[in-house]
């Protein structure tokens, strides 16, 4: 039957392989057959063909693994992979071969007049036309990219009309319409989401603290200012309390209510300070806790775990940077501190952290004085354990001053800088599998390419979406963005090629029972693709059976060669990664060590200083006896002279008169006489 469809076409190559490819749908129109092959083929002979089309008409896959974490991309770029260096030829026979047995009727519904097939780009699912809605602008998705290997039909899904009044991509940010003032521009402020409600507090404007509270209505997309009062309630003393400005503090929603935790302030408390603002009363307090409460601080993380607020590192008001550890019970408001074991986390302020399956507590970036960093650090709750896990696909540069959430197992990370620009990428870590990937990333200096943003989850018509807020750049900015994201993370450890490390399996088997499941789904997955290009080879009537015999051995040959290169490229991936750890190590090493000696230079320009300052006090304190000494004679010389001018006096008193008349040649005069 095949060989009589396959006649039938009265087409030699390459024209034949061309007419199959435009029945397959690899025309590239946007009316072609794109949208019967869900229809006509599985999602395995689907890939197969792809891959097939891309080694005929290009030839051996030589481009780079997709950045995207789309299954869809990162399953035709693995197909196209195992093909190896198959030539285009066998390629073309091969594509046809597989078409007729799938459906050996293929040609009638061909043309005659075949055209050249136009490629179809592997990182380009979607036509993207600009569209204007509202007086901003947006992007509307045409077609759809395949699902696990299948086209698939334009959602309704992927536009959002309710709320935003605009349309969403997925995976992409855009700017909502609002309405209302918006507040001042500013970075290190605090964010909460209460009931469909964003609430802005405090930050930082031009070195100025700020002590307003914002509220933006998830629902009409509104801004109004909150004019809060000053209350009494649970505070230490009965009086009102003044609410300073502060800036670097972090702000939680707990039980319908937000609780200011820490920040830098113009006039610093020697602790911590949790403010709580109720949003029925409109009323701000300050909190009265119980034990030993940490020094006050700034760019500190606070992360709710249950009922309590696990506070790590930060910075205090000399400039000291913290990795201290301290636990906030908030049903009886009672500080405790704990010595885990392990090794901490280096001081650090404005980094990022989440809870994972409510007992991995995860450390994420942050800077010192000299540096930034990207080491993520695990902290397990039960056992109080720090450790360092490995990390997973595309690491993130170094970065501090960052914002990030969690959706499900998901950790988004938007934002920060190295101290030179800010990080264009939104990235995001799937806390299972410790596998870092790339959502999407903004192109110039945009606000969502700043340090001291925030970053928060709302809810759209059932969805999540990630809203961002401020943040600085260079400028202060006050604009809100809004990503929904695709969830298609949760596709990573199905398609990773690197196993999981030792390190992670015991975060990701405590917390994700599924893996091996999934992991095995994997593996039948790519077996059933390589199991297509075995049968459909065997599949094609042979001229003599030695032709048949000789395929075989060549195609299993280049299946077990293909093992072997796929074996020694993991090898080396894992090799490369063991350097990058070691040059990281280094880098780190050596930036501690700049750190080190310019402390010691600072110390010993200290003691420079405070040796030449003892011998100026020494110098001081010589000419000072010295002043003394003379005073003293100088008043003996003055008392000595007062002495002699005295008794001088006296005499000339006593004997003027005598002394004359002896002179005159008359007799002295007595007292009587005169």
């Amino acid at each position: 039957m095949a060989t009589m469809a396959r006649t039938s076409t009265g087409l030699a190559y390459p024209d034949r392989f061309y007419a199959a490819a435009s029945f397959a749908g690899f025309d590239g129109s946007p009316n072609s057959a794109n949208k019967d092959i869900a229809s006509k083929f599985s999602n395995e002979v689907a890939l197969i063909l792809y891959a097939l089309y891309q080694q005929a008409t290009i030839g051996p896959c030589n481009v780079p693994k997709p950045s995207s974490w789309s299954p869809i991309e990162q399953g035709k770029w693995k197909s196209w992979q195992q093909l190896g260096n198959m030539a285009s030829t066998e390629a073309m026979r091969l594509f046809v071969k597989i078409l007729e047995e799938e459906d050996p009727g293929w040609y009638s519904g061909t043309s005659n007049s075949v055209e050249p097939v136009k490629d179809v780009p592997m990182n380009n699912n979607s036509n993207v036309e600009p569209i204007i809605e509202n007086g901003n602008s947006f992007v509307e998705t045409k077609t759809v990219s395949a699902e696990n290997g299948s086209l698939m039909e334009p959602q309704d899904k992927d536009v959002v009309s309710e709320g935003l009044g605009s349309v969403v991509i997925y995976d992409q940010w855009v700017s909502p319409p609002i309405t209302g003032q918006r507040p001042k521009a500013r970075y290190e402020h605090g964010a909460a989401v209460v009931q469909d409600k964003m609430y802005i507090y405090g930050g930082n404007h031009n070195g100025r603290y700020l002590s307003d509270l914002n509220v933006l209505d998830l629902r009409s997309w509104s801004w109004s200012k909150v004019e809060a009062n000053i209350g009494s309630k649970s505070v230490e003393s009965p009086s009102p309390v003044n609410v300073a400005p502060c800036a670097g503090h972090s702000l939680i929603a707990w039980e319908n209510k937000l609780l200011s935790i820490a920040g830098h302030t113009k006039d610093p408390s020697e602790t911590i300070q949790v403010k709580e603002f109720d949003p029925q009363t409109g009323s701000w307090s300050i909190l009265k806790t119980y034990g030993k409460a940490p020094v006050s601080r700034g760019g500190q993380s606070v992360t709710l775990v249950g009922s309590t607020l696990v506070i790590f590192g930060g910075q205090d008001a000399k400039r000291t940077l913290l990795n201290d550890l301290h636990i906030l019970d908030l049903e009886t408001m009672t500080w405790d501190d704990f010595d885990a074991v392990g090794v901490p986390p280096s001081p650090r302020s404005d980094h990022a952290a989440a809870v994972h399956a409510e007992r991995y507590l995860l450390i994420f970036g942050g800077g010192s004085h000299a540096t930034c960093f990207n080491d993520l650090h695990v902290l397990d709750l039960q056992a109080m354990e720090w450790s360092r896990p490995t990390q997973q696909g595309e690491i993130p540069t170094p970065r501090a001053g960052h914002a990030g959430v969690t959706v499900g197992e998901n950790w988004f990370i938007v934002g920060g800088g190295d101290n030179k620009s800010g990080v264009s990428e939104t990235v995001v870590l799937n806390m299972s599998t410790l596998v870092w990937s790339v959502v999407t990333s903004v192109e110039g200096r945009v606000p969502l390419a700043s340090e001291g943003l925030s970053l928060l989850v709302g809810s759209i018509g059932g969805e999540d979406i990630l809203i961002s807020f401020g943040g600085y750049n260079g400028r202060y900015n006050n604009e809100v963005n809004v990503l929904k994201p695709s969830h298609k993370s949760t596709f990573q450890s199905k398609i990773m090629d690197a196993p999981v490390p030792d390190s992670v399996s015991a975060v990701h088997n405590a917390t994700n029972p599924t893996r091996d499941l999934e992991s095995e789904l994997e593996v039948g997955q790519e077996g059933k693709i390589r199991e297509i290009v075995m049968d459909k080879t065997d599949l094609e009537p042979m001229k003599s059976k030695g032709e048949d015999t000789s395929e075989r051995i060549i195609t299993t040959l280049k299946a077990e060669k293909e093992e072997l290169e796929l074996s020694l490229n993991k090898e080396k991936l894992h090799s490369l990664q063991l350097k990058e750890e070691i040059t990281e190590a280094e880098t780190r090493n050596k930036d501690l060590y700049k750190e080190l000696q310019s402390v010691r230079g600072q110390l010993a320009a200290e003691q420079s200083r405070c040796f030449k300052l003892e011998v100026d006090v020494a110098e001081l304190r010589q000419k000072l006896q010295t002043m003394e000494t003379l005073l003293k004679e100088l008043e003996l010389l003055q008392r000595q002279k007062a002495a002699s001018e005295e008794a001088l006096n006296a005499k000339q008193r006593q004997g003027s008169g005598g002394v004359w008349g002896w002179l005159a040649g008359g007799p002295p005069q007595n007292a009587d006489d005169a």
